[in-house]
């Protein structure tokens, strides 16, 4: 009897410690369930208040983990390993992650707040009827220049980076699509062109601007341009509003030919396992008052026209941040180029890399 009671307990640990073992699987690959949110964003990408507050008010333990690029954040999704409930991709990867299936389509009966978006970041074309993605932030490609070696006159444009002066003087960001996106651009090309003949005068033109080129970088820009180790650089708009907080020198331009108007989106990837948990997030995210204070904290664009009327007048009236109809007219989406021309930027851009060393 005494060996049969020992041999019950000893089953009965054993269900145990798998029962509690595959729970710490499930905390640690991230899908605790409905008590805890993993998010997956852009590193430096949300107030870290609002996490708090998020936390504090709907009491999930938020898991916040981040990323370095769209193609990184993708890898890691798609292989699967680990169980996301929240991720902020931009447009063309949107486009990508639903054509692999790999986002949720959206329940609307969930959502509260939609109406707060502008209508003009609403039903774009990498995902018509927003049936998978909530606008998160928005912002453009530009300049910035310091002041005290560039005067504002001789930095309107795409082709004022081939200026002879500015040797060895401007810092580039690392990206295949942004690079050859202003080598487009600066001949009056689309920045999504698939003619071969505008791609080959695009690096052609692109290998005369190299003497011009101190790095090709990328976080490190805002440390070179605020430190000013350089007179100019290639940056997304809400890196230029961090330059300028440090820096009352530094300036940020939309170059006159046009370029590129991005868009990073909240999505529900398809094995996310807190649904609940992530619409409270979308919610809450929605709301004029978060979104102000998430925008005034990172600088970039918020699409909530309810929360531009709780930023500050000198923030929502820098038409370089908020620009008019006329200059968003030359912007253009980065579309998803398919597989071949994606492999044909990246390999033109590693040429330039390799033809600047």
């Amino acid at each position: 009897m005494k060996k049969i009671q020992s041999l019950l307990i000893g089953i009965i640990l054993v269900i145990l410690v798998l029962i509690f073992g595959a729970h710490e699987l499930d905390k640690s690959t991230g899908m605790a369930g409905a008590t805890t949110l993993n998010i997956y964003n852009w590193g430096d990408y949300i107030d870290p208040d609002l996490l708090k507050q998020f936390e504090k008010e709907y009491g999930y333990k938020v898991n916040y983990e981040t990323f370095d690029s769209n193609e990184a954040m993708f890898t890691k999704i798609a292989q699967g390993g680990m169980s996301y409930d929240i991720t902020i991709p931009s447009e063309y990867m949107i486009q990508k992650m639903m054509d692999d299936k790999l986002v949720q389509k959206l329940d609307y009966s969930k959502i509260e707040g939609i109406e707060n978006i502008d209508p003009r970041f609403l039903d774009l074309s990498f995902d018509p009827g927003n049936q998978y993605s909530i606008p998160y932030f928005w912002g453009t490609l530009g300049i910035v220049y310091n002041d005290k070696y560039v005067d504002e006159a001789d930095m309107t444009s795409w082709n004022d980076l081939w200026n002879p002066s500015l040797k060895n003087n401007v810092m580039m960001i690392d990206g295949a699509r942004e690079v050859i996106g202003i080598g487009l651009n600066s001949l009056g090309f689309s920045l999504n062109s698939t003619d071969d003949e505008e791609l080959t005068q695009a690096v052609d033109h692109l290998r005369t601007l190299m003497p011009n080129i101190k790095a090709i970088v990328a976080d490190e820009i805002k440390m070179y341009m605020a430190n000013e180790e350089s007179a100019v650089a290639v940056t997304y708009s809400g890196e230029a509003a961090d330059m300028m907080d440090q820096n009352e020198h530094i300036h940020y331009v939309i170059p006159e030919e046009g370029s590129n108007l991005w868009f990073d989106n909240i999505v529900i990837p398809h094995n996310a396992k807190n649904i609940e948990g992530a619409y409270d997030f979308i919610n809450f995210m929605l709301r004029p008052e978060v979104a102000a204070q998430n925008a005034e904290y990172i600088g970039y664009s918020t699409p909530n026209v309810k929360a531009l009327a709780l930023l500050p007048s000198e923030i929502t009236e820098d038409e370089q941040f908020y620009p008019s109809d006329e200059r968003m007219a030359r912007l253009e989406v980065y579309e998803n180029l398919g597989p071949k021309y994606i492999g044909i930027y990246n390999d033109l851009f590693l040429e330039l890399k390799m033809y600047r060393n």
